[in-house]
């Protein structure tokens, strides 16, 4: 795959460029970096029917993605994730994008499958990240279809079945007396003594090149067209930045017009660093102290990329609005109740920030929203207490109607 348009990296503060073909993290001021694109050039070569007979998953939008030798791509069979209309809860305007189809259960694996494709395309052996879960389950997997070492860092109280899977995907994984913040700072502390290459969120360059791809996929889904709004569970943003990256991109090559969606990032009321800043009007938001919610991961308190996020939220006319635990609980049954779709409890926030923000007037009854479920919900504790029943005993048929 030599298809890949990617000039430069740009600094996302300050507009400095950087090679491209050399190992990154942070830009020299300290900020995350984007990989820019000729997107001149495709405006006139990439069309939409461009994507004709290319294989239906994200790989397909190679000009517009970093990876230049398709060698380095270690994938697991990433495959388009479904657009699932909630119908019981509305018109059929509500859309679930159900993102736990994809490998190792979550989206996590977009930007992962990325970060690390460009890693061994740039030389790296061995990676870390911190993870309240998703992330280290597919930065394990992805490493050892790669052949790279992981190393993954998670707060003690990760669910379980995430730190089981790291492990036996060969990730070398530990508990840690901590935040996934705190995990982050202990990742950079090793980098030098440890030689790992750093691949937490926005601390590379490319786990947002993989996440934007929701964005890109998205439009295609709708016949090259956006929604009117879009829910997004909101921890470090990873995925909002990269949609709201990857529209633009869209509009300069000529497959999508000027509209867009209004962002929307969804938090929990436990840990709302980005609402508490979207409502003082801040540009970038201060960490959340006693971060806690049963949605892990959007348990951030604090989000390298704050500032990308809000900018998000205002250039599109959107917002941030926080729900209660209540809510995201309550959404999580109904729609599993009503609709047959187990959500993921940060899957289930967006269905419950759609319900606030529908009462509140901030949404119309009528506008197309895509609400994106960022994990499979299998992946989460249940509710128990089903009954026992002994069938070897005379029944009362009348008890279970």
């Amino acid at each position: 795959m030599t298809a890949s348009h990617i000039t430069h990296l740009e600094c996302t503060r300050t507009g400095e460029t950087v090679e491209a073909g050399r190992l990154h993290n942070l830009s020299p001021a300290g900020a995350p970096l984007f990989a820019r694109y000729d997107l001149d050039a495709l405006r006139n070569s990439l069309t939409k029917a461009s994507f004709a007979g290319r294989p239906d998953n994200f790989w397909r939008y190679r000009e517009l993605l970093p990876v230049r030798d398709a060698a380095n791509i270690a994938s697991l069979g990433e495959t388009f994730t479904p657009l699932i209309p909630l119908n019981r809860l509305s018109d059929g305007q509500i859309l679930v994008k159900d993102e736990g189809r994809l490998p190792t259960g979550s989206f996590k694996a977009r930007g992962l499958a990325m970060a690390i494709a460009m890693a061994k395309e740039l030389g790296v052996r061995r990676v870390a990240i911190p993870t309240n879960g998703n992330a280290g389950a597919a930065a394990s997997a992805y490493a050892s279809r790669a052949g790279l070492e992981s190393f993954i860092f998670c707060p003690e109280d990760t669910p379980d079945v995430n730190v089981r899977e790291t492990a036996l995907q060969g990730g070398k994984v530990w508990r840690c007396n901590g935040l996934i913040d705190d995990c982050g700072k202990f990742v950079h502390a090793g980098e030098e003594e440890m030689g790992w290459f750093n691949v937490a969120t926005l601390r590379e360059p490319y786990r947002v090149e993989g996440k934007k791809t929701m964005g890109i996929e998205l439009a295609e889904q709708l016949g090259w067209e956006v929604p009117d709004v879009i829910f997004y569970p909101t921890g470090g943003g990873t995925g909002l930045i990269g949609m709201w990256k990857a529209f633009a991109e869209l509009e300069a090559v000529g497959l999508i017009g000027s509209k867009r969606p209004r962002m929307v990032a969804v938090q929990a009321e436990g840990c709302a660093p980005i609402v508490r800043a979207w409502n003082a009007g801040a540009d970038t938001a201060e960490r959340w102290e006693n971060a806690a919610t049963g949605a892990a991961g959007i348990r951030v308190p604090a989000a390298l990329g704050d500032f990308l996020i809000l900018r998000a939220l205002r250039e599109s006319d959107g917002f941030a609005i926080a729900v209660d635990e209540q809510s995201i609980f309550g959404a999580r049954a109904r729609v599993a109740r009503e609709e047959g779709l187990l959500l993921c409890p940060e899957g289930a926030a967006t269905v419950a920030g759609y319900l606030k923000a529908l009462e509140t007037g901030q949404v119309r009854p009528g506008d197309r929203a895509v609400l994106f479920n960022c994990g499979n919900g299998l992946k989460y504790p249940m509710p128990d207490g089903v009954p026992a029943l002994d069938i070897t005993l005379p029944f009362d048929w009348t008890t279970i109607g």
